[in-house]
């Protein structure tokens, strides 16, 4: 009999450790909260994202348990993985970036080479950022009924300046229409663990701290309006981002 997800992930336990403290250098980590963590069933865990690969490394730090997530399909490939970091240094540093990257690039080519190798070993559900994400959705549903936890980040991926809350993008209702849909269909009630992140904005190779800060589970069947799925949608996502944006402001006050 094949190995199933969680055996194969807890057997590429030290490559995952690998590509984080890769991603992560020579950043460190402060955690808040982890006694909030869901163990054990399904879980959708939402965050803000503003540090691109860095927030899934250290997602894979610091949740005790295999974790699942959807991830841009061009990190699979060797070429357009080359072309999202050069984009990646080029946004944060400008011109400066790229020349890291001519300085740096065998070290860019083995860490490029090694992730989109090995990233399929993961759990990782590919999709096209560019298409709709009906069929991501399905899959993260049919994920979290197998009693997985599924990551949903919510954000473009790096730090814009220019919006109005840089740090912590206005939800899409991604993660509640799973939890809606599961409690409408199935009666399972998905616990959706907020938390909030900063720190992973900050470019490659320069030191400085990650802080984290995970908040309590929340519930879509507190939200439930029988009858009324859009305003029961808008209520969760609602509540779900003003819960990050609060654990965020923890997070700069402490």
């Amino acid at each position: 009999m094949g190995k199933n997800f969680e055996e194969e992930l807890i057997n590429f336990e030290k490559v995952i450790q690998t590509l984080s403290n890769m991603a992560l250098f020579p950043k460190k980590l402060v955690i808040k909260g982890t006694g909030n963590f869901v163990l054990k069933g399904p879980n959708i865990i939402v965050g803000n994202h503003v540090g691109s690969y860095k927030d899934i490394a250290v997602l894979f730090k610091i949740i005790p348990r295999p974790i699942f997530f959807t991830a841009n399909k061009m990190i699979f490939s060797k070429e357009d993985f080359s072309f999202l970091v050069r984009k990646h240094l080029y946004r944060s540093m400008k011109n400066f970036g790229l020349t890291i990257h001519f300085l740096l690039s065998p070290f860019f080519n083995l860490f490029i080479r090694y992730v989109s190798t090995n990233v399929a070993k993961i759990g990782t559900i590919p999709v096209d950022i560019y298409k709709g994400r009906a069929e991501a959705l399905k899959k993260c549903q049919e994920y979290l009924k197998s009693g997985r936890a599924i990551i949903t980040l919510q954000g473009r991926g790096h730090f814009v300046e220019t919006d109005s809350n840089p740090y912590v993008s206005r939800f899409k209702y991604g993660a509640a229409a799973m939890a809606y849909n599961l409690y409408e269909e199935e009666r399972l009630d998905v616990p959706v663990t907020p938390l909030a992140i900063f720190g992973t904005h900050i470019p490659l190779g320069v030191p400085a701290k990650i802080r984290v800060n995970v908040g309590s589970p929340m519930f879509i069947s507190d939200y439930w309006i029988e009858g009324h799925t859009r305003q029961t949608l808008v209520n969760f996502s609602k509540d779900l981002e003003k819960t990050v944006k609060r654990l965020f402001v923890e997070i700069l006050a402490s």
